[in-house]
């Protein structure tokens, strides 16, 4: 089944601004599907108009098999939405935001202390359970809203900028138990604008710009079409200039740090070999750009999208 299709759906606002031009879209129930795009580029929109904040101008939107138009009260109990703002009464208790967000949902208030326990544990928060919300830290409101949306056991769940000035460890932390959810079956869209968060956690990316889908494909092979990839090189000794590497580009940033390009055809394999054959040691290399990043603008600066047969 699919858990999203959003079929030509457009957007225009009273002072004539289309934010989205026509989008078609499908993500495929268990998968972890990234949308990515510029500011203003219609992610937000989007999201808003599957979730019911924002009214659509035309076009068609299902979740599960369920229409928007017409059962809009099954979409919302598919959903749950992790949005980018804070959106709590800061005056209440950490539980409670989590046992009143059941109770949208008819969740009896016993049943609903126990998932709010449960979620709590998952996402490190039950120490603060009686905390008031105005009294955490930006990770911990951005991890409760996470448990908010859960509470109800969606099957999709989506999250627009979930880890949004949370610090690394704390994310990392949040991009594990987001992949056990999946793992267990929860489908779940992102829109992030940290390029690695897509790249580790998706199986599949939509990009978005100017309110259209620019490429839907699986992760790997959107990463596939890139043209050159620069990685940064660590050396255990210095050198006085770049070596000359034959058919390799390969330049020296200071006495101990070399940055190589690498085209498509060439691989690390090659570089490393040409390196050793050359008397270079390498201590520890790094890609000098997220790799998607780089591939989005890449295919913005292009205006370029993928064959028709891969859209959605």
């Amino acid at each position: 089944m699919h858990a999203l299709v959003v079929q030509q759906l457009r957007k225009v606002y009273r002072s004539g601004f289309e934010a989205l031009k026509g989008v078609d879209l499908t993500v495929e129930e268990g998968d972890f599907f990234a949308l990515l795009g510029p500011n203003g580029a219609g992610k937000s929109t989007l999201i808003g108009i599957v979730t019911s904040l924002v009214n659509k101008t035309s076009g068609r939107v299902c979740v599960f098999g369920h229409d928007l138009d017409t059962e809009p009260e099954a979409v919302k109990a598919s959903l749950g939405v992790v949005p980018q703002e804070f959106n709590f009464n800061l005056f209440l208790p950490v539980a409670e935001v989590v046992i009143n967000q059941a109770g949208y949902f008819g969740i009896p208030r016993r049943e609903a202390r126990r998932r709010a326990e449960f979620y709590l544990k998952k996402l490190d928060l039950w120490e603060r359970r009686r905390s008031e919300m105005r009294l955490l830290s930006g990770g911990m409101k951005r991890r409760l809203m996470i448990a908010r949306a859960l509470v109800h056991r969606p099957k999709l769940l989506i999250l627009d900028e979930p880890t949004a000035g949370v610090d690394i460890e704390i994310r990392r932390a949040m991009w594990a138990y987001l992949r056990e959810l999946n793992a267990e079956g929860t489908t779940i869209i992102l829109t992030t604008h940290y390029l690695e968060e897509a790249e580790s956690l998706c199986r599949n990316i939509a990009m978005i710009d100017d309110g259209r889908i620019a490429a839907v494909a699986e992760t790997q092979a959107l990463l596939a079409e890139l043209d050159a990839e620069a990685f940064v090189l660590t050396l255990t000794a210095p050198l006085a200039a770049a070596p000359a590497l034959a058919g390799l580009d390969v330049k020296r940033l200071d006495a101990t740090t070399l940055e190589a390009q690498l085209h498509r055809g060439q691989t690390l394999n090659d570089l490393f070999a040409a390196l050793r054959a050359a008397g270079v040691e390498v201590a520890s290399m790094r890609n000098k750009q997220n790799r998607l990043e780089q591939l989005f603008l890449e295919m913005i600066d292009r205006g370029r999208g993928i064959a028709p047969a891969q859209a959605a």
